[in-house]
């Protein structure tokens, strides 16, 4: 017994000091520099931006951007982020561009007018070509797979910023200094196709088509020539980008504003015509015939309903909740006690698409196709979980009495409904 009671667990022992320039925590960096070497990212870059400096020395175009990337991925969120990822000895052995410095990059970052920002988009188009093509000698399937069906997803979110000398940015309804990216991803591989990036005051709608024209020029050939879907928030709701969509062949699913002509449309949908959505609990979806002025004539409205329980906390009970916004208009004013006792509370989010929404496993489908997958939680509306600002109301010139009133291609007109007084020849 003595001899067990002596017998200690010993300790590892804990030594504090400085840290081992051969060690790196960024090991992961090889794939990276391996995966850049191989698709000849710097070089693509290169070609389509030109040079930036007048002698042919120190950093390129594409090695201040790969370089600025491969902090990113390391973590860094500033410029003086380069400083402590060059002192980081083991991973510039690592790295795809070593010894790139945050006031070298900020002084070559100057030189990048809009041309070359629109020439970067150019070569990051030769990449993802590259990158295709690559793999399909790897995985055909999964090559075809990308390219047979692609989805581009459109959206914005509002960064703030600190620093009253910021440039490019401003004040948000918020009150916060932010700049606003503008974003087209291909959401098949997570790749940005195409990026604006505007102050706190721009609507993302004025500029979606443009927007959308320049992310299908960024897709691979292989892509465009197959099935396309464009998928966006109510931020993007505006006619312009519907359009944009129908003349290039493209099929859609925006989100749209809870108006009041939506929710009288919702007092019509009969009782069996809710059908269960598919991996959402308590989650309904229903069709109703719904095409705003000028749209494409197939459009139609996919209204999707989830059960909350406000016993459970899933309703607040500050009536100026962002929740309480997509509760019906003749719940959201009423105080939370007797939400509690009410019969059924659903939040309601609404769809324009002109996707094949005519049988009820085709819409239950798209519902599930639209927004990005759930990642758990309470069943809210999908969507609305994504905490970003929403976009000032658009500033229309006199006489224009809504965004998406106005004159559409005469060469499509049998293709877009118009308003009831106006029927084009």
């Amino acid at each position: 017994m003595r001899s067990l009671r002596k017998r200690r667990t010993r300790r590892a022992r804990v030594q504090l000091g400085a840290s081992d320039e051969s060690l790196t925590r960024f090991s992961g960096l090889t794939a990276v520099t391996e995966l850049t070497d191989r698709l000849a990212v710097i070089d693509r870059l290169d070609a389509a931006v030109g040079p930036i400096k007048t002698r042919d020395r120190g950093f390129t175009a594409g090695q201040v951007l790969v370089g600025m990337a491969a902090a990113q991925l390391c973590g860094e969120d500033f410029l003086v982020g380069l400083d402590r990822h060059r002192a980081d000895t083991a991973g510039q052995a690592l790295t795809p561009v070593p010894r790139l410095g945050s006031t070298t990059a900020a002084g070559l970052a100057r030189r990048f007018t809009e041309g070359r920002w629109a020439a970067v988009e150019t070569g990051l188009a030769e990449v993802h070509a590259a990158a295709v093509d690559l793999l399909g000698r790897v995985d055909p399937d999964r090559a075809h797979a990308l390219t047979t069906e692609a989805t581009i997803d459109m959206d914005t979110t509002d960064v703030e910023v600190y620093g009253r000398l910021k440039q490019g940015v401003a004040f948000n309804h918020q009150g916060q200094r932010v700049g606003r990216p503008h974003v087209a991803t291909w959401a098949d591989t997570a790749a940005v196709l195409a990026a604006d990036l505007g102050d706190g005051r721009d609507d993302p709608r004025a500029t979606s088509a443009e927007l959308l024209g320049r992310a299908l020029a960024a897709l691979p050939a292989p892509a465009r020539a197959g099935r396309v879907r464009v998928r966006a928030d109510a931020g993007y709701f505006a006619g312009q980008l519907a359009r944009a969509c129908l003349f290039t062949g493209v099929e859609f699913a925006i989100g749209a504003r809870r108006t009041a002509p939506l929710w009288r449309l919702l007092d019509g949908v009969p009782t069996d015509g809710w059908t269960d959505a598919i991996d959402m609990t308590g989650a309904q979806v229903a069709v109703a015939d719904y095409c705003p002025n000028w749209w494409p004539a197939a459009t139609r409205l996919l209204i999707r309903r989830v059960r909350l329980d406000p016993g459970r906390g899933q309703v607040s009970g500050d009536p100026r909740a962002r929740r309480r916004r997509t509760l019906h208009p003749e719940q959201r004013a009423l105080p939370l006690a007797q939400l509690v006792e009410a019969d059924a509370v659903f939040a309601y989010s609404f769809i324009v698409t002109n996707l094949d929404v005519s049988t009820s496993a085709k819409t239950v489908e798209v519902e599930h196709w639209y927004p990005p997958p759930h990642a758990g939680g309470e069943p809210v509306p999908r969507h609305q979980a994504r905490r970003r600002a929403a976009p000032p109301p658009l500033r229309t010139p006199r006489g224009q009495p809504r965004l998406d009133v106005g004159r559409a291609d005469r060469r499509h007109h049998r293709r877009v409904a118009a308003p009831p007084h106006r029927h084009p020849t």
